[in-house]
């Protein structure tokens, strides 16, 4: 699977000057110091099942220092102009209901990851350059640091600035833990003593 950047026409922003400098380039994130995920799977995984987002949906999650679960939440996007602004707010509105902030802190513990379900390819788009700046701009206002970003499509899901990504889970698929609870049931064994004992009395 090839993973790169690119402009999308279907997720574009107005290219005025007041949008223009609410957005990030893969380029500037790159440059900005994101702390790499150990395991980005098993984030991505455990966030897809947790929260079954559908496309339009974020997820914005805090992880430790250990990089384990500390708070997330989900909502889902208006539908309206994509501005880094709408989505800093968005974002600091769900990290203020779900978790206290870190701002007495010298330096930032823990890191809040995005994860945006969307249409289209797994591919940068000015969208995504919109939460990233939301997202950078959130973290500070809340504490945190920032990390990474990473888009789920079609496709699969991308740690976006770092090159890794998978082709599942993805926007269509079934979370894996609601998979597991829906196989198909064990066949029941028939025959034996006990079931002629049944027979017998239900024949009565």
């Amino acid at each position: 699977m090839t993973f790169g950047f690119a402009s999308s026409s279907a997720a574009s922003l107005p290219t005025s000057a007041a949008s223009a400098s609410r957005l990030l380039e893969p380029a500037e994130w790159s440059a900005a110091g994101i702390p790499l995920l150990r395991n980005p799977r098993e984030v991505v995984s455990g966030l897809h099942a947790r929260h079954r987002p559908k496309p339009l949906t974020a997820i914005v999650a805090v992880l430790g220092p250990d990089e384990r679960l500390c708070a997330s939440a989900s909502f889902t996007r208006r539908a309206a102009q994509a501005d880094g602004w709408m989505f800093r707010n968005a974002l600091l509105s769900q990290l203020r209901r779900v978790i206290p902030h870190d701002l007495r802190r010298r330096t930032p513990v823990r890191t809040a990851v995005l994860l945006y379900c969307r249409e289209g390819a797994g591919r940068w788009t000015e969208e995504d350059g919109a939460w990233m700046w939301g997202l950078r701009d959130a973290c500070t206002l809340h504490g945190l640091r920032c990390g990474a970003y990473i888009t789920l499509t079609h496709e699969g899901w991308q740690v976006l600035g770092e090159g890794r990504g998978g082709r599942r889970p993805n926007a269509h698929s079934v979370p894996e833990a609601l998979a597991m609870t829906q196989a198909p049931p064990l066949t029941p064994r028939t025959g034996g003593p006990v079931s002629d004992v049944l027979r017998r009395a239900a024949a009565r």
